[in-house]
């Protein structure tokens, strides 16, 4: 099977190459990181270094901005945009039109409701669990990810 490259043009007129998920079809950066597993809307993208888990679904119209983190299990409903540097983890349920600021961090199984603006930097812990920024991001690496350090701590 042939490889579909899309080629874009950003608002400074720099050409951008994307890759179609097969799972969605949906648009995805070269140097993203995507599950197989994962399903990726056709209207939806994926960009430079983000990585998106296993059985996550991103819907349409959304945006997984650079360098993003989205956990396995996670749903992100349609018009989402997840800022530049976020984390956002597993089991987590994102509603539609809903805008992460960049470096927002968001622990597992969270539910942020439809239509939410949720500022920069910001935090969202699970009830009763992670307490830091360090907590959250282990939380969310990919387990491939995770059970390396473990090994290497052994």
């Amino acid at each position: 099977m042939a490889r579909m490259i899309e080629e874009l043009e950003d608002e400074t007129g720099a050409i951008i190459k994307y890759k179609r998920h097969a799972n969605g079809r949906g648009l995805v950066s070269p140097s993203a990181r995507v599950a197989e597993s994962a399903f990726i809307d056709a209207t939806a993208y994926v960009e430079a270094h983000a990585r998106v888990g296993l059985d996550s679904w991103v819907g349409a119209g959304s945006w997984i901005d650079k360098g993003a983190t989205v956990g396995d299990r996670t749903f992100v409903g349609s018009n989402v945009h997840i800022g530049e540097g976020c984390v956002v983890g597993s089991a987590v349920r994102i509603g539609s039109n809903t805008k992460l600021g960049s470096d927002v961090m968001v622990g597992n199984g969270v539910r942020i409701d439809r239509d939410q603006q949720v500022a920069a930097g910001t935090v969202i812990e699970p009830k009763g669990g992670a307490k830091s920024r360090a907590a959250l991001a282990a939380m969310s690496r990919p387990l491939t990810q995770r059970s390396q350090q473990s090994r290497r701590a052994a």
